[in-house]
């Protein structure tokens, strides 16, 4: 309780100067305007390390040239991946020690992703705006999985890429048997020897196309694009003599120029999750069986307790051969696997 008049009060308090410390955040006005980046120029997302982009700019011209660039604050949220179309600011000359800046990614024609399991809807981009998928299987040394096959078929055909199924090892097994399980799909293949890959006739199946190369880890993959691609030193490596499994060799995503086509590899998989694909999407990665599905009944699930299933009933009677039940069960074991 103050004994001192309101006067008295006032006068004691008028003795010191208040100092408001001024906010350093405050000095500038918020804005959620961007700059516009009319200067930046279109580039294309060859490799990606570490934060590090590297990019082709000028494709085709005169001044084509490769930079080292990172990725824009605005952009921390947005993945950019091998494949993507990116604008670029900041020191473009593509000189040793300097970093470009990218601002924009274009919109994409096709994403390629899969997830870490068949639970999982959480998606990983694997590439942008290719257009086809070069599935590469040995037809031994790993042992073929078909029912892998199945799966990168299904991921093709959700994203709009054409499949391309290319057999390696021709020599130590006949591929016939794995072959007879794709034959009723309209389905481009090719088939080599170890190490005698038919590079003339990839050449024409790259050529004007951006092909995202994918399989099993120590198919011999890598030592294709080696052959198509000379100056690429993919790491390649041997198949465990015990486990028979391939070795991961090559851990990150590239594209490289064959030809007016690129080539995109990526790193051996074992496992390939599609957690995010949309179960009534999967039959359409089984075009053969999804042309006897036209006579199910409505709401049919095709599975093995699924009355009246028109796609059993063929197969039963003999549509698609021997290789007609096999079909039918990694079709059941997807759609049991994503319901």
């Amino acid at each position: 309780m103050s004994w001192l008049s309101d006067d008295e009060d006032e006068d004691r308090y008028s003795d010191y100067e208040v100092r408001v410390r001024p906010n350093p955040k405050g000095s500038r006005a918020r804005t959620k305007i961007r700059p516009s980046h009319s200067n930046a120029i279109v580039g294309r997302v060859l490799g990606v390390d570490r934060g590090r982009y590297q990019v082709l700019v000028s494709e085709n011209l005169a001044e084509e040239r490769e930079l080292t660039a990172s990725r824009a604050r605005e952009l921390r949220n947005d993945p950019v991946v091998v494949g993507d179309h990116v604008e670029l600011v900041g020191d473009l000359s593509g000189d040793p020690g300097t970093l470009a800046r990218i601002v924009r990614i274009r919109p994409r024609t096709t994403v390629l992703r899969r997830s870490a399991d068949d639970s999982d809807s959480v998606e990983r981009i694997i590439v942008a705006n290719a257009d086809q998928m070069l599935i590469v299987v040995a037809a031994a040394e790993p042992e073929p999985r078909p029912r892998l096959i199945d799966r990168y078929l299904v991921a093709a055909l959700d994203a709009k890429i054409t499949p391309i199924l290319c057999i390696t090892k021709t020599d130590l097994t006949d591929p016939s048997e794995l072959i007879a399980n794709f034959s009723a799909l309209n389905l481009r293949m090719l088939s080599s020897a170890r190490d005698e890959f038919p590079l003339k006739e990839l050449q024409e199946v790259l050529s004007g196309h951006v092909t995202v190369a994918v399989g099993h880890s120590g198919v011999g993959k890598s030592t294709l694009v080696n052959n198509l691609v000379p100056t690429a030193n993919r790491q390649t490596g041997r198949v465990n003599a015990v486990t028979g499994r391939g070795r991961h060799t090559s851990s990150s995503t590239v594209s490289y120029r064959v030809g007016d086509g690129w080539i995109i590899d990526t790193p051996g998989v074992r496992s390939f999750g599609l957690g995010h694909v949309d179960r009534e999407n999967i039959i359409a990665g089984f075009s053969d069986l999804a042309e006897l599905a036209h006579d199910c009944p409505r709401g049919c699930t095709h599975l093995s307790n699924a009355p009246d299933c028109a796609i059993a009933e063929q197969i039963e009677q003999g549509a698609l051969g021997d290789a007609g039940m096999f079909r039918l069960d990694s079709l059941r074991r997807l759609l049991t696997a994503l319901s």
